[in-house]
Order: C-alpha cells, then sequence, then structure tokens
C-alpha cells in the first residue's frame, strides 16, 4: 500500500510584534492565524487494529498540535525574547495578560519553522510531517516542506 498525505486544519488568534521592522508590523497588531498541518503515511494495514484504514487518526493529530501550538498561541503575544519587547512584555503580563517570549522574530516564516519542529517530536514513527502552511491573513502565508528541509 503507498503512502498517503492526510491534512488538518487549524485556527488560533495571536498578536506579536516585529522588533526592528520598518513598517506598521513594528507595532503590537493580532492575526487570526489558519494553520493546515500535512501528515504522510501508509494506512494501517492490521484488520485487528481499530485504526485500521488510517494513516493516522484525525483525533490524534488534533491531539497533539492543539496541545502544542494552538493551545500555547491562541490569544497570546508573541515577542522576541533577545529584544526591548520584553519590558513589553512583563508589563502586560504584569497586567495578566497571555504572553510567549520566543528566540525568534515572531513572523510567519519563523513560527512555522517552529511549529514544524514541535510537531515532528511528537508524531509516531511510522508518520512524517511532509508539511505545514500557517495562513496569516487572507492574502498571506508561509508554508513549510519537509523535502525543502532534508539537507539542512
Amino acid at each position: 500500500m503507498g503512502n498517503i498525505r492526510i491534512t488538518k486544519q487549524f485556527s488560533f488568534e495571536t498578536g506579536h510584534a516585529l522588533y526592528g521592522y520598518d513598517g506598521k508590523c513594528k507595532n503590537v497588531h493580532g492575526h487570526s492565524y489558519k494553520l493546515s498541518v500535512t501528515v504522510i503515511g501508509k494506512p494501517i494495514e492490521d484488520t485487528n487494529n481499530v485504526k485500521f484504514g488510517m494513516v493516522i487518526d484525525f483525533g490524534d493529530l488534533k491531539k497533539i498540535v492543539k496541545t502544542e501550538i494552538v493551545d500555547v498561541f491562541d490569544h497570546a503575544t508573541v515577542f522576541n525574547k533577545n529584544t526591548p519587547h520584553v519590558e513589553l512584555a512583563k508589563e502586560l503580563q504584569d497586567r495578566g495578560h497571555n504572553v510567549l517570549l520566543v528566540n525568534y522574530q515572531p513572523t510567519s516564516e519563523m513560527m512555522v519553522i517552529d511549529f514544524a519542529e514541535k510537531i515532528k517530536s511528537f508524531l509516531p514513527s511510522h508518520i512524517a510531517l511532509h508539511s505545514l502552511k500557517l495562513q496569516e491573513t487572507d492574502t498571506s502565508f508561509a508554508e513549510w516542506y519537509a523535502s525543502d528541509n532534508e539537507s539542512l
């Protein structure tokens, strides 16, 4: 039996600011992100397995992505911890806001790389992460493909 790709889509609201950027995104703002997670593998052939015919149960994939990405980033504000935004982050945290300090500039490109690493580490060994698509707006998105990153 051949490999099959399956995709599960997620959505979450996240704020961020890009320190040092020369445009509007230097200001704190938010997006309604849409994340598409595609994994690849062979459907389970064991007729005694309750997951017979599935590459991975959509519910199992949902649990991984929800726990590692959606629940963490939803309604949080993300800042690069290596910038003066840490002062703003502390002020927001002191006022009860959910703030994430990451070690990268929180662009869609860098977030999708972070998400790929997190998701890959929780997938069963017989399943591979094929691709991610992180949509920031209706017309803008970043994509990560395993095939583009195999030699990196």
